[in-house]
């Protein structure tokens, strides 16, 4: 079963990644269920979530419905077997060099899916994503020829790509689509209507390499949810917070004119931003995040599941409103982009390194800043 157009990802509900309040197992697992419900039947996990947890709670909670009923995306990267975490920082990717060499990347790649799998309980992925990569996933035919072999080997029907876990990484996505294009089914970027850069800096390579694109962070931080206001206060530990100050204020100058957009069409917030991701080139799936934030006045994450699964299956926004959503979100060049870049000149990070030549011709070729 390929992908379907709305997704629940296991990263929502504050788990096992911190946003708004953290649901227990139960309500997660009833969570799923009820997504299934209500129509969405794509699930994505990834196996360094609770080391391994979100496998299990997924696979309990979807236990009962026919497994050719839904299409479940596993994400394999980062090693949680062998690798030490990095407190915040998570586990090194599978690629690292103290690790193992390329040698061992193929072995890994079925070992962990497998495993993920396994706790999933299903015999197959319809598809698997190579998550968070370094420089190397990016561009090493060793690691690709072990995605290839987990299709080969019947662990997957198909394979893709999910960077992250920041956005950014542009020029080094486009240079995969182009090595890589062939083999790849889908890529998971970050896009919404207050966001629609720098994810949609890569669409036009997605489309021309015949590549669907799910995007993640939809919602953009929950307040296409409706329910993060103006002088909202976000926990401790809230993944919200690497924010910068006032950014929920500034984001309502945008908002109300977008509104009025979804209101002509009889649509929520989220369904507004569902249907401008899904009216982009490429773009096949949505994964919001389904946040339930804390306080009296909170929407119930229920609520949230119910407008997911009800997004109009048909674009209704006009080439004019989905231009104009673009305009009122455009937010170019507000941040640095992650992975290659002429500001970094040292020892390569898990998410920066330096600039190739091959690189720096794609950014000018595309007209991009190199110094973003």
């Amino acid at each position: 079963m390929d992908l379907t157009t709305a997704a629940y990802g296991t990263w929502s509900g504050g788990r096992f990644m911190h946003y708004g309040e953290a649901l227990d197992d139960e309500r997660m697992s009833g969570l799923i269920r009820m997504a299934y419900e209500e129509g969405v039947r794509t699930f994505i996990t990834a196996d360094t979530y609770g080391t391994g947890k979100a496998d299990e709670m997924l696979g309990a909670a979807l236990a009962p419905f026919a497994r050719d009923s839904y299409c479940l995306v596993g994400a394999v990267g980062h090693d949680i077997y062998d690798g030490v975490r990095a407190g915040s920082k998570g586990f090194p990717r599978f690629t690292d060099p103290s690790l193992r060499d390329e040698s061992g990347y193929g072995s890994y790649l079925q070992d962990a899916a497998t495993k993920s799998a396994k706790r999933c309980g299903i015999d197959h992925f319809d598809l698997v994503l190579l998550h968070n990569p370094d420089s190397t996933g990016y561009t090493n035919d060793s690691v690709w020829k072990g995605m290839i072999a987990l299709q080969e080997l019947g662990i997957t029907e198909r394979i893709g790509i999910a960077p992250g876990p920041a956005n950014g990484f542009t020029v080094d996505l486009i240079e995969c689509f182009e090595n890589f294009g062939e083999v790849i089914d889908w890529a998971m970027v970050i896009l919404n209507p207050m966001e629609p850069w720098p994810g949609s800096l890569v669409l036009p390579a997605a489309e021309k390499a015949d590549i669907q694109v799910m995007t993640r962070v939809v919602d953009y931080g929950g307040l296409f949810h409706g329910d993060v206001l103006p002088g909202h206060t976000f926990k401790d530990g809230d993944h919200r917070t690497y924010r910068p100050d006032g950014w929920v204020e500034k984001a309502y100058e945008k908002i109300g004119p977008m509104k009025e957009i979804a209101d002509r069409h009889g649509m929520t917030l989220l369904q507004l931003a569902c249907q401008w991701n899904l009216a982009q080139p490429a773009v096949g799936c949505v994964a919001p995040t389904i946040i339930q934030e804390h306080g009296d006045t909170a929407k119930p994450v229920e609520d949230k599941i119910r407008e997911l699964g009800a997004i109009p299956t048909e674009i209704l926004l006009t080439a004019e409103e989905i231009a104009e959503i673009a305009r009122i979100g455009d937010n170019h060049g507000c941040m640095k982009l992650k992975g290659a870049t002429t500001r970094h000149e040292e020892e390569a990070l898990p998410d920066q390194w330096s600039m190739r030549p091959e690189l720096l011709a794609i950014a000018e070729r595309e007209g991009f800043d190199p110094a973003w």
